[in-house]
């Protein structure tokens, strides 16, 4: 691993060479002999790894995608494939050193486990496959507080803060990055566990009493939460920054917590995303600013690509393409040329930062997370393809609509009937009901294709309780009740 505060100022030229040169090591010493899956990709594919010579070469290597590590009925442990794990090869390389020595022989197999060793462990989920572990080395966790303190580096927070970790408590990745980031930093931070854990109540009093600085919370979480405590009149002056991760942030949802915060007396506070996924291991930060300049990679632990979503092929600077995670310098479970399904709106751009300066590779923030809604965020409704992402920032980020659920179903709850859209609706008090209806009835048919039958006006409290605001890892925002033919 590098050093964080010498590479971020380091011309991109240089990083190129950078990780060219860590590539090449890292397929030669750990993945071709230690992974099970690529090493059998390599074979299959006649790639020989001492052949590669840098990031250019990774185009001859085969994507990899969720289904490939997701484990199943069938193969309940492909994932082990991924890790990487030299166990065989320790015990015969190493195991005799520590018979002979009970000193020197016993520090290299204290090393080798330090390294390789599964200590941790998130997990990733989805509706066409098993809950599938990503694990951690005490080496991974090193890099992941490593990559949390440049989180927070980015972030500029400081060691003065107070952080109140509103994650969910899980075995997924936003909490525990949260949590290793500010043991590396050392802030001062209340690690709740979020509204399912803590109880909602108790942290909204736990932000007053505790003067936090710092929030991390979903998205739609926080909404709720801010909601509340506005109506509590409670006093929020010290809190300066807000955190987002586990979900895409639209600008219009930025905007109703800004102003939220502010009416409980928090003066400029800025409201700042984060980017990851479980495969990618840890999360990148957004640089602060009124206008978004794009998440802040680390070149020395991962390549990025953006390649075409359609044909596979690399788009160049500053284009449109889908999100490609290559890890560079871990162990535990590692992927290469893996399809993220992200696609950056923005691309990906190597000029320094005019935002901080800093040098490393940017992604834009204009992300449209396919994985947003599971396997179901593109589906056929009513015979048209529609993108469900679309429902998100159209509603998420209304000024006049305070929570929403889209529901699909099958007309008669027959699996070879029509389909049918539901939106359900907690409307911002004292507005023109009919107006706005009929203004979200143009405005999701402009940007799906398709209207919805019926837009059911109800509570807040119904539609929190539809959610699962408080019982699910993430509200319920899109429900496809249709019947399985």
């Amino acid at each position: 691993m590098e050093n964080w505060q010498k590479i971020c100022k380091t011309p991109w030229r240089e990083l190129k060479k950078m990780q060219d040169r860590k590539l090449r090591s890292f397929l030669i010493n750990q993945i071709y002999p230690y992974s099970p899956y690529y090493r059998r990709l390599f074979d299959k594919h006649k790639l020989d790894p001492y052949k590669f010579q840098g990031v250019d070469d990774l185009v001859h290597i085969p994507f990899s995608y969720k289904e490939d590590v997701a484990p199943t009925n069938e193969s309940p442990k492909k994932h082990r494939d991924f890790i990487i794990r030299p166990d065989e090869e320790i015990s015969k390389k190493y195991g005799h050193l520590a018979k002979l020595s009970p000193y020197g022989g016993k520090q290299v197999v204290a090393e080798k486990v330090y390294e390789y060793k599964p200590v941790h462990m998130h997990f990733t989920t989805g509706r066409t496959a098993k809950a599938t572990p990503f694990v951690y080395s005490l080496r991974d966790l090193e890099n992941i507080r490593e990559g949390g303190r440049r989180l927070f580096d980015v972030f500029a927070l400081s060691k003065d803060d107070v952080m109140i970790n509103a994650f969910p408590y899980a075995p997924h990745l936003a909490f525990w990055q949260a949590f290793f980031a500010a043991d590396a930093l050392g802030v001062t931070s209340l690690h709740s566990g979020g509204g399912k854990v803590m109880g909602t109540q108790n942290l909204i009093d736990a932000v007053e009493m505790l003067r936090g600085t710092v929030l991390a919370f979903i998205p739609g979480y926080a909404y709720y939460f801010l909601r509340q405590a506005a109506e509590q009149k409670k006093d929020y002056s010290s809190v300066r920054k807000l955190l987002f991760g586990g979900e895409r942030v639209p600008p219009g949802l930025k905007d109703k917590i800004r102003a939220t915060l502010q009416e409980m007396g928090a003066k400029n506070p800025m409201v700042l995303a984060t980017y990851a996924c479980t495969e990618s291991r840890l999360a990148w930060g957004e640089c602060p600013s009124e206008s978004s300049f794009g998440y802040h990679i680390y070149p020395d632990l991962e390549i990025i690509e953006l390649v075409d979503p359609e044909t596979g092929e690399r788009v160049a600077e500053g284009e449109e393409g889908e999100v490609v995670y290559t890890a560079l310098d871990w162990r535990g479970t590692c992927m290469l040329r893996y399809r993220t399904g992200d696609v950056a709106k923005g691309g990906i751009t190597y000029e320094p930062c005019p935002n901080c300066g800093r040098t490393v590779p940017r992604i834009s923030a204009n992300l449209q997370r396919k994985s947003e809604f599971k396997e179901f965020n593109l589906t056929k409704i009513k015979g048209t393809l529609v993108n469900l992402n679309n429902f998100f920032p159209l509603l998420m980020g209304h000024p006049q609509v305070l929570e929403w659920q889209v529901e699909i179903r099958k007309r008669n709850n027959d699996p070879f009937d029509l389909d049918e859209i539901y939106l359900y609706l907690a409307p911002a008090a004292g507005v023109n009901l009919e107006e706005l209806k009929n203004e979200l009835r143009q405005k999701i048919s402009r940007d799906t294709e398709v209207s919805p039958n019926e837009i059911i006006v109800t509570s807040v409290d119904q539609i929190l309780g539809r959610l699962g605001m408080e019982t699910e890892l993430k509200e319920k925002r899109i429900l496809d009740s249709r019947p399985c033919k």
